[in-house]
């Protein structure tokens, strides 16, 4: 079988997804003959039909259904690929490493002072972080833990407790410690896209087992605690974020028996950048230097 070439799966992906090989010739910029000429030769070399074709009808075969799906990891190990290519070739090549605002851009600030080489900081948004460095666009991600990490690796720079962040009128404010038994029944905010592992995790419910009850979404921290302030949800939140979100409006409490959360670097499994290396050692001399996060203020 003669290698299929990445534009013959750009050209598989449009008819896939419009469904209509004009339409998808269209979004191509190219006419339509040369695209069916592109996919039947596409079927040829492969050997399966990818497409049940009409007058009226097109649809995936279970083998287009198979070849869509793994297409799409292969052209984004292509672009990923070109990506770190071209930055790559920066000179100086800088390191790129992402966090979200608050301590962990902070934490980047401080390793970048003691790592012995070009670093360039970009502030990343919520469920960015991991991605980044699987797509190219950084070397280094500081990421929270637990979490679906599987296909990069990780090093835990430190491990702090986690607490219960509730209006300040709340009648669970003024106890003196909660446990995640107390957050059952009570909504706790939405992030988008969160897998079922990582909203067990950020209710309560992989220690009670308990059903969770959805809350407001929520796509940022200032979004989070203003819904924790008006009342429609508690939220159960690494101890660091309280010490960096003080609200005159808005309590913490240490919730005593809560799954740890963690910081951590991630960069691609089997990365042999040098710069990568030491920059993982430099944030563990740096991290193991710090205060560890935890003192949580009475508010």
């Amino acid at each position: 079988m003669d290698d299929v070439e990445v534009r013959e799966l750009r050209y598989f992906r449009a008819v896939a997804e419009e469904l209509n090989f004009s339409r998808a010739a269209e979004r191509l910029g190219m006419a339509q003959p040369p695209l069916s000429r592109a996919i039947r030769l596409l079927e040829r070399r492969l050997g399966v039909q990818l497409f049940e074709r009409t007058s009226r009808h097109v649809e995936l075969t279970p083998a287009g259904n198979v070849l869509f799906t793994e297409s799409a990891k292969a052209l984004d190990a292509v672009a990923n690929a070109v990506r770190r290519t071209r930055r790559a070739a920066q000179q100086p090549p800088a390191l790129v490493v992402t966090a979200k605002s608050g301590v962990a851009t902070e934490l980047l600030r401080r390793i970048a002072d003691g790592y012995p080489g070009p670093v360039e900081i970009r502030v990343s948004g919520f469920g960015e972080r991991g991605g980044v460095p699987r797509d190219g666009r950084a070397d280094v991600a500081v990421v929270g833990c637990p979490g679906d990490h599987g296909d990069l690796d990780v090093e835990v720079l430190f491990t702090e407790p986690r607490v219960a962040a509730l209006p300040f009128r709340h009648e669970l404010a003024g106890r003196s410690t909660l446990t995640c038994a107390d957050f059952a029944g009570r909504p706790t905010p939405c992030w988008p896209d969160a897998s079922a592992a990582d909203r067990a995790y950020w209710s309560g419910q992989d220690v009670t087992g308990r059903p969770v009850t959805p809350g407001p979404v929520v796509r940022d921290s200032t979004q989070l605690l203003e819904t924790v302030a008006l009342g429609q949800a508690i939220a159960l939140l690494p101890a660091s974020f309280a010490e960096w979100h003080q609200r005159a409006d808005v309590v913490y409490r240490p919730v005593g028996d809560a799954t740890p959360y963690s910081l951590a670097l991630a960069w691609p499994a089997g990365a042999r950048d040098v710069r990568i290396a030491r920059f993982v050692r430099t944030a563990v001399e740096v991290s193991e230097a710090l205060p560890r996060p935890g003192a949580v203020p009475a508010g």
